[in-house]
């Protein structure tokens, strides 16, 4: 069974509820409406479709609205795009008409940089292809020589190196766009390009006056956000995190970027956060059948540092394979996650007060040294769930849970099964019993194996969990 989960990004190639249904069929665990394009009308009906196609299947998907974030754009030009050479001196001026450019200047739509950059910076636009060696400010044109030429077309974004712009993380779009996304019920949110806790912290403030219950999830995009203590802090401030590799790439070069995503993803497990990794994991296959052997590499290095899910973004938007790569990826992960070395020491020298904390810790130690076979947990949030998804096990979890967004939620915890329980008992014997046959229904265990329930005595209740029951599949009616 796979562990690690899949995010989809929905467009073009998955715009109808037959590409949708076989995405879903392929094995994607969270679908991401990506808000940098289309209108509201378009994003509730891709959602409604994927809740549809969610149903007719059986699984359950949870659905990612991703910010915009700010528009670290140049502008347009006349003919639609230029061709830059080594040498070649280009301006970028703020004060442009934004539709006008021509070979030797073009407007912006980050009309700040004029103010975040200095004679010796470097300017990288549309992910690297085009870099720019800044010159000197005039007014608001900012000169520069071309190191690494190409073709500049229309809207292309830029970043400098090193990061340091100011832009803020939301702008006037993305808090109209969290109002959609609360109306559309998305079960996670990004936020693009956050700069500290506080931009994750007023996205939730934001989300909560809307009415919505997304969690929060943080783009790390910027050179600062992998910095401490804004990393740690950023967070923190978070439910999940997404190693957004394209422009966190630029701004810190490549050659750093191996590096801060394990870090990430490590700091992200240590504090008990979901993570997401994400950008070009398999690029090729936009347009090819098949992977090349780099991306292949670069999703089983991924599931083996131990992120939760890895992301498609093109390749599922725009590409002419969507079912093919969610397939090909689900196979790349479960044969990573057999290389894995679950045996580990599982005490990280951390206190916590919490008991529900402490009886999941206590269910993955025991799981994982008595040749447990499968957990199930009884949980109204899938707090519980999150916290044994944190540790390393080969074991399944199941998340037993009467709530719809809790199911959503959990599907993007790595080795979580979420399913739905039409009425929970509050009975403990009967619930014990349910739990039984759920797992005997899934066939993950038989007659004699080990189980562990969790549960707590006031089931139904949220963060109450406080029992560990293991019981041996078919002794004593499992009561």
């Amino acid at each position: 069974m796979r562990r690690t989960k899949i995010v989809a990004t929905m467009g073009p190639a998955t715009s109808t509820p037959e590409s949708v249904e076989a995405l879903v069929r392929a094995g994607v665990d969270v679908v991401r409406l990506n808000f940098s394009h289309g209108t509201l009308e378009e994003h509730a009906a891709r959602a409604e479709m994927v809740r549809a196609a969610a149903k007719k299947v059986g699984r359950t998907v949870g659905i990612l609205g991703d910010l915009q974030g700010p528009k670290l754009r140049i502008a347009r030009f006349k003919e639609g795009k230029i061709t830059l050479n080594p040498g070649d001196k280009f301006i970028l001026d703020a004060g442009m008409d934004e539709a006008t450019g021509d070979q030797k200047r073009v407007g912006l739509g980050y009309k700040q940089l004029v103010d975040d950059v200095a004679a010796g910076d470097e300017l990288w636009l549309d992910d690297g292809r085009i870099v720019l060696a800044v010159d000197k400010i005039k007014g608001t044109a900012i000169h520069t020589t071309t190191v690494t030429g190409g073709v500049l077309s229309n809207n292309k974004g830029l970043n400098r190196r090193g990061g340091g712009l100011s832009a803020p993380a939301l702008t006037g779009k993305d808090m109209d766009d969290i109002k959609i996304a609360a109306e559309i019920g998305v079960d996670f949110l990004a936020v693009s390009f956050p700069r500290n806790a506080e931009d994750m912290n007023m996205a939730r403030r934001l989300m909560e006056i809307a009415g919505g219950t997304a969690a929060l999830v943080a783009k790390i995009e910027r050179a600062e956000a992998v910095l401490q203590p804004a990393m740690d802090e950023i967070i923190k401030a978070s439910d999940v995190i997404m190693v957004a590799r394209g422009d966190l790439g630029v701004e810190i070069g490549d050659a750093k970027l191996p590096m801060a995503q394990k870090l990430l993803i490590r700091r992200a497990r240590e504090l008990n956060r979901i993570v997401i990794t994400a950008t070009q994991m398999m690029e090729t296959m936009i347009t090819n059948p098949i992977p090349t052997r780099a991306e292949v590499f670069d999703v089983a290095n991924a599931v083996i540092d131990g992120t939760d899910a890895v992301m498609l973004s093109g390749e599922t938007a725009v590409g002419d394979h969507p079912a093919r790569v969610v397939e090909i990826m689900a196979n790349l992960c479960e044969e990573a996650e057999n290389a894995i070395d679950h045996n580990a020491d599982h005490k990280d020298g951390r206190f916590s007060t919490l008991i529900d904390k402490g009886v999941a810790m206590a269910t993955m130690y025991t799981a994982n040294h008595m040749g447990v076979r499968a957990i199930a947990a009884l949980t109204e949030s899938g707090s519980t769930t999150r916290w044994m998804s944190r540790v390393s096990s080969g074991i399944p979890i199941y998340a037993l849970t009467s709530s719809d967004s809790a199911c959503r939620r959990v599907s993007l915890y790595r080795g979580v099964y979420p399913v739905k329980q039409t009425k929970a008992s509050t009975d403990a014997k009967s619930a014990n019993r349910a739990a039984v046959e759920l797992l005997l229904s899934e066939k993950v265990v038989d007659q004699g194996d080990l189980v562990i329930i969790t549960k707590g005595d006031l089931m139904g209740s949220r963060g109450g969990t406080n029992q560990l029951k293991i019981l041996r599949v078919g002794e004593h009616g499992n009561g």
